[in-house]
């Protein structure tokens, strides 16, 4: 059975109106007799109109939500690349996850754009993103960040321009993060850093330089997909190949789906 929603409306002068049921999918045509009669209610024209444009723009968001279920799917655990020495916490930078995720985010149709908006607060920035789909729908995500140049022990550490600065791209990677749901972690299974040995630093220049020469998914993923995760790398050089790895497959990938 049909479940096409559908509007009852009336055409022609009052006197000769009469019921009709229309299906979404008509509204278009029907838009276009409306128009070209001369006796058209504007009202009713206007109603259809209205209904034409949430219908697109609930379309819209329904591939904007169809594709971000895609891109969160497709993109896997981001490894950490630097060490925040006061909080004693590892993270990842907004430069490394963002070679992970813009691939995988353009080929699913989104763009970002980072801009800021008034807050009564000096101490804080309100840094926004704003995440549109090629489907037409766009959606703002916005965070707070502080700016007031403060230390994790509440001593000030940097300058309020440097502040600033800093607030806007911590907002960056927190809102990236939030939108894409993405793990940031280490790859030590719980237990405390390994310090690498120069046989393993070679083997993870070896895994890098395999990479770097893969020209086909299938050839990557058997040169190296196969023999990273048993290679007993410590963490540090396991994120660094597995960022790599990401990145070459996700450039392969576009490219095949381009042949």
């Amino acid at each position: 059975m049909s479940t096409e929603k559908k509007q009852e409306l009336t055409l022609g002068p009052p006197s000769e109106q009469v019921p009709m049921v229309v299906p979404e999918t008509n509204i278009l045509s029907l838009i276009a007799r409306i128009a070209s009669d001369p006796l058209a209610d504007i009202d009713k024209l206007e109603r259809l109109m209205q209904m034409q444009e949430r219908s697109v723009a609930r379309e819209a968001e329904n591939e904007f939500n169809r594709a971000l279920s895609a891109a969160q799917s497709e993109i896997g655990r981001i490894g950490t690349t630097k060490r925040n020495e006061q909080t004693k916490s590892d993270y990842a930078e907004y430069w490394a996850i963002d070679a992970i995720i813009r691939p995988v985010i353009a080929k699913h149709g989104f763009s970002l754009s980072f801009d800021t908006e008034p807050n009564p607060s000096p101490d804080i920035v309100v840094v926004l993103c704003h995440m549109a789909h090629r489907g037409g729908h766009t959606r703002t995500y916005r965070v707070e960040m502080p700016c007031d140049g403060k230390g994790a022990q509440g001593a000030s550490v940097m300058t309020r321009t440097h502040a600033t600065g800093a607030a806007f791209t911590y907002g960056q990677r927190y809102l990236v993060k939030m939108i894409f749901n993405l793990a940031v972690a280490k790859d030590n299974d719980g237990n405390q850093p390994q310090a690498a040995s120069e046989e393993q630093e070679a083997k993870a220049d070896e895994f890098l330089q395999a990479i770097a020469e893969a020209e086909t998914v299938a050839a990557l993923k058997t040169n190296v997909g196969a023999t990273v995760s048993a290679s007993g790398l410590p963490s540090r050089l396991m994120s660094r190949v597995r960022s790599a790895y990401t990145v070459r497959l996700n450039k392969l990938r576009e490219a095949e789906s381009k042949k």
